[in-house]
Order: C-alpha cells, then structure tokens, then sequence
C-alpha cells in the first residue's frame, strides 16, 4: 500500500467515518466519561491502546482462523483478546494512577464491552487490511474516538459555566452537543470519496 492509502484509511477511520459520530458505537463511555477533559483523554488513550493491540491480534486471529478452517470462531477470539487487554490496562492504571482508576471508575471495565473495539476488529477484517492497514486503522480509529471525547468533553466543560435554561440541563443537555457534534462531523463525509 502507498503512504497516500494508509493516510486515507487514518483519515476515514478519524473523521469521516469516526466510530462514535458517525458509526455511534462507544457512546457508554462518550456520554459518561467526557465530563472532564483530563478524564476523557486519558479515557480515550486507553482506548485507543486497546484498539492497536486488539487490531494486531485481530489481524493474526483471522489469518489463523482460515487456515485452519475454523472462522465462526472468529467472534469469540475477538472477544476474548478484548477481555484480555482491558484487564492489562485495567491493571497498569491501577498501579500507575490510582486517582485516574477512581475517575474512570465503572467505565474503565466497560472497555471491554464497548463495541467499537469489537466493531474495529470486525470492520478490518471484513475489509480484508493487511497488516500495516489494519494498524493504521486502529491507530485512527482510536485518534477518532480520542479526539469525539475530547471535544464533547471540552464543550461540556464550558456549559458548566454557561447560564443554561432549566428544561434542557443535564442529560438533555449533553445529548443536545451529542447531536450537534454528530452532525459536524457528517461534514467530513465528502472527504470519504477517492
């Protein structure tokens, strides 16, 4: 693949086709992490790790799988990968800042259910990546779902401080920004087409 190619697959899998805006998978953790910008990017660093490794793992499990002949287990494999990885991390920011462990709270084990990762895996492999693609996809996939919690995080971050009407605070509120940032990002669309 040219250097052009996997520059286009990073910038469809980051803004025109970005997993929680425009595919809206991983909105748990959007909606419930991106209170504080501090806490959202660690967030989105996590995630984003997590993708690579289970992207690289994804590649190998899905090479293995038809050689063997054996794809329907393809799902539990990606599943099992996933679980894996997130304790790793679980574990790392566990020992390394027990402060971001309670901020990320509940959400941090929930990467594990999120269903981008597992959207990720899937989507690669439907594609057919290769293994530089299916890296590079990852690798955007995460900068997209790390720069959507940035920004709802930011914006939040200056509604607090916004005089708000009393019926839209809150939960409507921020499923208002949802909305709106959804749509900006459908601007992005025309850059999909090569």
């Amino acid at each position: 693949m040219t250097e052009e190619s996997l520059w286009y697959i990073f910038i469809n899998a980051s803004l025109v086709n970005n997993f929680v805006l425009a595919y809206f998978l991983g909105i748990c953790p959007f909606l419930g992490v991106s209170g504080k910008m501090e806490t959202a990017s660690k967030m989105g660093g996590a995630v984003t790790f997590v993708m690579i490794v289970a992207s690289m793992c994804a590649y190998g499990i899905h090479a293995l799988l038809v050689a063997v002949n054996a794809p329907f287990l393809q799902l539990i494999s990606y599943i099992v990968v996933i679980a894996s990885t997130v304790q790793l991390v679980e574990m790392f920011i566990k020992k390394m800042s027990p402060a971001l462990f309670r901020a990320l709270g509940i959400f941090l084990p929930l990467i594990t259910t999120n269903c981008a990762i597992l959207g990720l895996a899937l989507f690669q492999t439907n594609k057919g990546y290769g293994f530089f693609e299916s890296f590079v996809y990852a690798l955007g996939a995460g900068a997209g779902f790390t720069l959507a919690l940035v920004l709802m995080a930011g914006l939040r971050e200056k509604l607090d401080f916004a005089e708000v009407p009393g019926i839209v605070k809150g939960t409507v509120l921020t499923l208002l920004v949802a909305g709106i940032l959804s749509l900006s990002f459908m601007g992005f669309a025309g850059l999909g087409s090569q």
